[in-house]
């Protein structure tokens, strides 16, 4: 459990007191498994995704750990949803959207394993303001998952593929329309197939992209201005199992390995041609880790997924999901 860390009392009656959220959060719903995690500041929330039902629900806690999960945005087009950003600054949430074959409903035969696509959504209300099938950029290649959306200062969504060797990019002109295409295609992202293999996903503001592999745990830097040139990171730990990213600030990054149970704090000296490892936290065993959220500038949550149990098929289902603080 996290230490919570309550400011002292001051003579100041100006001063409002720190208010932290619980250490875990918890929230019921039957065969959810959702991989993506986002916390709306404005309307104090987490966002998450979901495999087996593609809505993207919220979940609202009371203080005290207990969380309130409901639909709030539903399209038949969302077939299963997966990693999730939150830009605040557009009043919009993008998720990646794929077909690993778990949504009963809407799975087809043509999409199964073979979709790779990207949903804006309104905060405000819910609904999917524009879709993008980005596998249509690539038909010919053998399968797609969109895994992870980044965005940029200008807006742009930078979205990985796990089963295709290529990062999408799509830019939104000033009325919203998107306009997709590969902003990068390299043999070094290929994964074995059945293998997933680009993952996380996150912008630094220096311009480029850093981008986690999971199968071999590989970190590599994308310079926006010349994406062709892909570097690795020199990282002292092994990342295998990558999943999310987040950039705490320009020279930290936390990565979830959801295979070793784990998140790691990495840290740079030289602009992310090394990192190295200075913390980690170990997650509940067999609780299968994904992504990260920021609730304020002293909270970071991971999502425990379950996703283990989805794909081992596992019965009955999974009912309850925790979003849960990290201390390092």
């Amino acid at each position: 459990m996290a230490l919570l860390l309550v400011p002292a009392c001051t003579e100041d009656s100006d001063i409002t007191p720190l208010v932290l959220g619980a250490d875990v959060i918890k929230f019921t719903q039957d065969g959810l498994y959702p991989e993506g995690v986002q916390y709306d500041t404005q309307r104090k929330r987490f966002l998450v995704s979901s495999e087996t039902r593609g809505t993207i629900g919220q979940v609202q806690d009371d203080g005290k750990g207990n969380g309130t999960y409901q639909p709030f945005a539903a399209d038949q087009r969302l077939i299963s949803t997966v990693g999730l950003k939150l830009d605040a600054t557009r009043n919009r949430l993008l998720a990646a959207v794929s077909d690993p074959g778990y949504n009963t409903a809407f799975s087809t035969a043509a999409t199964k394993g073979k979709l790779a696509a990207l949903a804006v959504i309104d905060l405000n209300g819910g609904a999917v303001a524009s879709y993008v099938n980005l596998s249509n950029l690539r038909p010919t290649d053998a399968g797609h998952f969109a895994n992870d959306v980044a965005v940029d200062n200008a807006g742009a969504a930078y979205v990985t593929d796990s089963f295709a060797p290529v990062i999408y990019r799509v830019g939104f002109a000033t009325d919203g329309t998107p306009t997709a295409n590969v902003l990068v295609e390299n043999p070094q992202f290929q994964a074995p197939a059945g293998a997933f293999g680009l993952n996380g996903i996150v912008f630094h503001p220096d311009g480029y992209l850093l981008v986690a592999k999971s199968n071999d745990g590989t970190l590599y830097k994308v310079t926006l201005t010349s994406p062709a040139t892909v570097t690795k990171v020199t990282t002292s730990t092994s990342l295998v199992g990558a999943d999310g990213l987040l950039l705490q600030d320009n020279s930290t990054l936390l990565v979830v390995t959801n295979s070793q149970s784990k998140v790691y704090r990495l840290t740079t000296s030289d602009n992310w041609a090394n990192a190295a490892s200075n913390a980690s936290a170990t997650t509940t065993a067999g609780v299968y880790p994904t992504t990260l959220t920021k609730r304020s500038s002293t909270e970071t949550y991971v999502l425990y997924s379950h996703l283990n149990a989805l794909q081992s098929g596992q019965t009955p289902a999974v009912t309850e999901f925790t979003i849960n603080k990290i201390s390092f």
